[in-house]
């Protein structure tokens, strides 16, 4: 017979888990002990008491001993089940101790959310979904950092952040993502500029060779656009925010590509023009993002259910 068999009915070696009961099981013979009786056990668990009495009788040959003696004025503990119930007691307020520090850590985790986003959706979606996130979770202290694709995925790659948000073609190496929306790009002027009264639409050479206001390399913006013009792209001005580049383009300084998300105020009031552009692929998918195998869990999970809500 193996080591790990059986002898004399009771496993004398492999894991613990094969050698001590549940802590169903002791749970169960706790309130056998203090109540006297296997019915009033089984209905304090909420079990039935034939689903009461088969645990009692696996944990009895889990062990290799009679734990309760049943009559019908009730159940009493065995001599061995006494020195059990002694033992089982430790170990469910060892159980307990250890529900209370996990219960503690899950309340630290809960009581921060830290996100890092690309600019634009940093600036014009996540404000709308941190507020209803603050309904549901009021105590949720949440901090924000606004950077490249790149960026968000060096914060999330180091820990400095527990769910990201993303706009490029591409999902960054080493993280899993899920497509939350879907957001387009366009190219805007300012009315004075010549393309604000052009009839037809601009063909992508013309855009290839025309030096444009850019968000900088690295920007989910910056990497649809060079993807679309196959790399062709021509700074005229790079900057680092989307309301830098709206900013400029404004101003006049000149055309510029940018997220529809981004300029609707501007096109409503004609302080930009957009320029429609044929033969250029501008569209793209918004993304949730967070390192490979850890999916978003408390307030990261629930930020991300809104997003998609």
């Amino acid at each position: 017979m193996s080591r790990t068999e059986e002898q004399g009915g009771v496993p004398t070696a492999g894991s613990l888990a094969h050698r001590v009961p549940d802590l169903g099981g002791l749970e169960l013979l706790l309130a056998v002990a203090r109540l006297g009786s296997l019915g009033r056990a089984a209905r304090e668990l909420g079990i039935t008491q034939p689903a009461a009495s088969s645990r009692i009788r696996s944990m009895e040959r889990q062990l290799g001993v009679a734990l309760v003696d049943r009559s019908p004025r009730g159940s009493r503990l065995t001599d061995a089940g006494a020195l059990v119930t002694d033992w089982a007691r430790r170990i469910v307020e060892a159980a307990e101790a250890f529900d209370v520090g996990a219960q503690a850590l899950r309340d630290r985790r809960d009581s921060r959310l830290r996100v890092a986003a690309s600019m634009t959706i940093a600036e014009y979606l996540l404000p709308g979904w941190l507020l209803a996130l603050r309904a549901q979770r009021p105590d949720t202290a949440v901090s924000l950092h606004a950077g490249n694709s790149t960026v968000v995925a060096e914060r999330l790659l180091s820990d400095e952040a527990d769910v990201g948000f993303v706009e490029g073609l591409t999902v960054p190496t080493g993280l899993d993502s899920v497509v939350i929306a879907h957001d387009r790009l366009i190219v805007v002027t300012a009315p004075a500029h010549p393309w604000a009264r052009r009839r037809r639409p601009l063909a992508a050479g013309e855009l290839a060779s025309t030096p444009l206001i850019l968000r900088e390399k690295g920007s989910g913006t910056r990497q649809v656009l060079d993807a679309a013009l196959g790399g062709l792209a021509r700074p005229l001005i790079e900057l680092s925010s989307t309301t830098a580049v709206k900013a400029a383009a404004v101003s006049g300084a000149g055309p510029a590509v940018l997220s529809e998300l981004a300029v609707g105020e501007e096109l409503a009031m004609r302080r930009l023009v957009r320029v429609p552009v044929e033969g250029v692929a501008l569209a793209r998918d918004l993304r949730a993002v967070w390192p490979t195998g850890h999916r978003p869990t408390g307030p990261a999970r629930d930020l991300l259910s809104l997003t998609r809500g």
